[in-house]
């Protein structure tokens, strides 16, 4: 009777260790909330190069939907370049920069190209399948309006989202080290 409850006893510590061993970090869930993994994303720039989202890692990284035909994106457009400008060349405290992954739900390829010019959008990842609504990137991220954005860090975690103006830059201002 003994042996068998010294031999429960054993395996309940070296069960309890390796649950604890392996759960001690673990994985973030893949999802569209704060502190949770951003889902990958693998979309065709205006040259028909893909872009993936996993591509920026080691990057702070804003995911911008918007679209050329949408009024308060481009009202707001001037407050992402901003944010491009001013955190582009900043010190982060862990992340190597900062970029933008600007996914646009246009379905017409000249006025998005065009847009991007008008707006001075002078990051390279714009990306679009060039389907409007129907874009498998707004259905992945269940985008129902725009504009709409996370802003993950590093690790490709979720750390806000739904910024504008103001806002973008204090999310941001939280991981800055310095600026050059």
């Amino acid at each position: 009777m003994k042996k068998i409850i010294g031999f429960t006893i054993v395996l309940f510590i070296v069960g309890s260790f390796a649950f604890i061993s392996t759960n001690k970090s673990p994985q973030a869930q893949i999802g569209l909330n704060v502190g949770q993994k951003a889902p990958e994303l693998a979309f065709s720039n205006p040259s028909g190069k893909t872009i993936t989202l996993s591509s920026l890692k080691g990057h702070m990284v804003l995911i911008d939907y918007w679209a050329s035909w949408c009024g308060p994106c481009r009202r707001e457009n001037p407050a992402v370049v901003a944010a491009y400008k001013k955190y582009q060349s900043a010190k982060f405290k862990s992340a190597k920069g900062f970029k933008i992954y600007s996914v646009s739900l246009d379905q017409d390829k000249n006025r998005w190209m065009n847009a991007i010019k008008q707006d001075k959008l002078e990051w390279s990842e714009h990306v679009s399948d060039l389907k409007g609504w129907k874009s498998a990137a707004a259905a992945q991220y269940k985008v129902n309006s725009i504009p709409a954005s996370w802003l993950i860090d590093e690790n490709g975690i979720i750390v806000a989202k739904n910024l504008r103006g103001a806002a973008l830059d204090q999310a941001i201002d939280k991981y800055v080290k310095s600026f050059k």
